[in-house]
């Protein structure tokens, strides 16, 4: 019978090897490593979030019980004690490098958004990501606890996170929005915390549009109105000059404001943006859209290891967040390639079950049988 790998090496091959050690040597610190490579640390982190595993003597243990599997995936045997000392030593930037790989690969194969027009659109927000005060005073953030912030700008092409930021949780979001480079004619939304009329001019200057709410003591003036559809649930939309005293000293140019009525909860909204070609109701769908954020951060932290850590030192927290995020841009991979209907929590799943059989992993993922074993079963066991 021909020898068919495990589901995880497999798995692993969406990585090349050549390509992991390339970035591993550019951001290799100090002595060269003997018996524990930055592969080794890879394999450990990314089983221990396939399988849910809770602690560093868990990981090891799962890994040491796989026995001769091991080989084909490259590795020995990993001791805790050199697992530690390499999430807390080496460069947690090998994997944020890593996934800037894999999202390129996912980005050429992920589909268009739900919506005609041809903007790329993104979603804007940050989610914090609580630990323990007592554990990790580094990441003190209000002196009752601590926590680290997650900033995502997530790709509706796929719903992938396309820029990806952690930083201390007292980092306003703003401030990382700052920073973003988004190419001409992309369509950003976000939500009330990203107000900074300064940002605002700066993405109409550079030809990016942007879609979010107005708060309610925002003070404007309306200098045209424009026809609106009955039955859409927008209620008006104008076209407005803002008159607070810091958006006039930023010089913001006229905005579109739109008021809609949710037909299911009955809430009124304002949205206000920059995007005058989009019809009125398209511009409430698109801030719609953005709840889909929401479930990104949802999702990863009921499915993946990113609400409790194998290592209390900064680089060990950043490691362990930007392997969980590579491993979400391997199982969306796997399901933009294959096309299959099934969610990526069901993936995950599938793969936590069979992560070291060895059968095919499209079988898996499919509901296919499991590999028959080469050997015939022991009579003995069968009277049993």
């Amino acid at each position: 019978m021909a020898h068919r790998n495990t589901v995880f090496a497999q798995l692993l091959k969406l990585v090349p090897r050549h390509q992991f050690d390339s970035i591993a040597q550019r951001h290799h610190r100090g002595r060269k490593l003997r018996r524990m490579t930055r592969y080794s640390q890879w394999i450990a982190l990314a089983s221990g979030q396939l399988c849910g595993r809770q602690s560093l003597r868990d990981i090891t243990s799962n890994l040491r019980a796989q026995g001769r599997r091991l080989y084909h995936l490259g590795i020995e045997p990993v001791a805790r004690s050199s697992l530690a000392r390499v999430n807390e030593k080496q460069s947690y930037t090998l994997y944020e490098e890593l996934f800037g790989k894999l999202y390129a690969s996912c980005r050429a194969l992920a589909p268009g958004h739900r919506f005609r027009f041809r903007n790329p659109l993104y979603s804007l927000d940050a989610s914090l990501i609580d630990l323990s005060l007592k554990i990790f005073p580094w990441a003190d953030y209000n002196r009752m606890k601590a926590a680290v912030k997650l900033h995502v700008g997530l790709d509706h092409s796929g719903y992938l996170p396309a820029f990806v930021t952690v930083t201390d949780a007292r980092v306003h979001d703003v401030v990382v929005g700052r920073t973003l480079e988004l190419q001409k004619g992309s369509i950003v939304v976000f939500d009330k915390g990203y107000l900074d009329y300064r940002w605002w001019k700066s993405l109409g200057d550079r030809g990016v549009f942007f879609v979010t709410r107005l708060r309610t003591n925002a003070c404007y003036e309306v200098v045209e109105r424009r026809r609106v559809c009955k039955g859409t649930g927008v209620r008006a939309d104008h076209v407005v000059r803002l008159m607070g005293k810091s958006a006039i000293e930023v010089g913001v140019k006229e905005l579109r404001c739109v008021l809609y009525r949710d037909r299911e909860t009955g809430k009124t909204y304002r949205f206000v943006t920059n995007c005058f070609h989009l019809s009125a109701e398209t511009i409430a769908a698109i801030y719609k859209e953005r709840w889909q954020i929401e479930l990104f951060f949802k999702w990863l932290k009921q499915n993946l290891k990113i609400r409790s850590f194998v290592g209390t030192s900064k680089n060990a927290i950043l490691t362990q967040i930007w392997v969980a995020l590579c491993i979400y841009l391997l199982i969306a991979m796997i399901k933009l390639k294959s096309r299959l209907a099934a969610s990526m929590q069901q993936l995950l799943r599938l793969l936590h079950v069979g992560l070291f059989t060895r059968q095919d992993l499209l079988e898996l993922l499919r509901g296919g049988p499991p590999l028959p074993l080469s050997r015939p079963p022991c009579p003995q066991l069968d009277l049993l």
